[in-house]
């Protein structure tokens, strides 16, 4: 898989950004009914399939949601500062650097795979190639939770969460365009949840897809 040209950028920003995202409480899900029940829905279908792998866990917020609600997960970040954050949160959950395009995953290994809002630094076609290693590494059955910034442009961002000296490409997605690019990977969608822009906020996109085939589920 192309590794992206601005990897190591991405990586710094994300450590130089961790203590601030923490401290200022962002992806908290306590004031988010909707994407609370999403994540409940979620883990009702994958938690009987298999083990779950949260990639972009961030400080591991959505992780540990996922393992309160009996979901065996693990989670990933491409930012050692992050996981550090993770780990000192959310000490029963599973926490490791790595970046999305190196999980070497195998094939038929996972329930579930989220991307909760952590795709969206890769270029459009190394995620396409990301979307395409997790649905491999599904169960029939298994699902991908992917979400994302409503959009078609790639904006350029030097700050974030009142840090300066950041350095990463948002790149949005027009809903259609991200469906087109599960459907590519072999997944069938399951349903979308859209979400208007707030404030400084662009819309955004929740999209659930499965790989096709029997569950095994009574």
């Amino acid at each position: 898989m192309r590794q992206p040209d601005d990897l190591a950028d991405v990586r710094a920003s994300y450590d130089r950004v961790a203590d601030a995202y923490v401290q200022t409480g962002a992806g908290l899900l306590g004031p988010e009914p909707w994407l609370r029940a999403a994540l409940a829905a979620f883990a009702e279908h994958v938690a009987p399939l298999g083990p779950v792998l949260d990639v972009g866990c961030g400080p591991g917020t959505t992780t540990a949601h996922l393992a309160g609600l009996g979901v065996d997960v693990r989670g990933v970040d491409l930012s050692p500062r992050m996981v550090q954050h993770a780990r000192r949160l959310h000490p029963g959950p599973s926490f490791d650097v790595a970046s999305a395009t190196e999980l070497q995953l195998a094939d038929a290994s996972l329930g579930g795979a989220l991307a909760w809002w952590s795709l969206f630094n890769l270029p459009r076609d190394v995620l396409a190639e990301v979307v395409a290693d997790l649905a491999r590494a599904l169960v029939p059955g298994g699902q991908l939770l992917l979400g994302t910034h409503v959009g078609d442009e790639d904006v350029p961002r030097t700050s974030a969460y009142g840090v300066d000296g950041v350095r990463w490409t948002t790149h949005r997605w027009l809903p259609e365009a991200l469906v087109a690019v599960v459907v590519g990977a072999g997944l069938e969608p399951v349903t979308e949840l859209r979400f208007p822009a707030r404030g400084t906020q662009p819309p955004q996109v929740l999209l659930c897809a499965q790989r096709p085939g029997v569950t095994g589920r009574v």
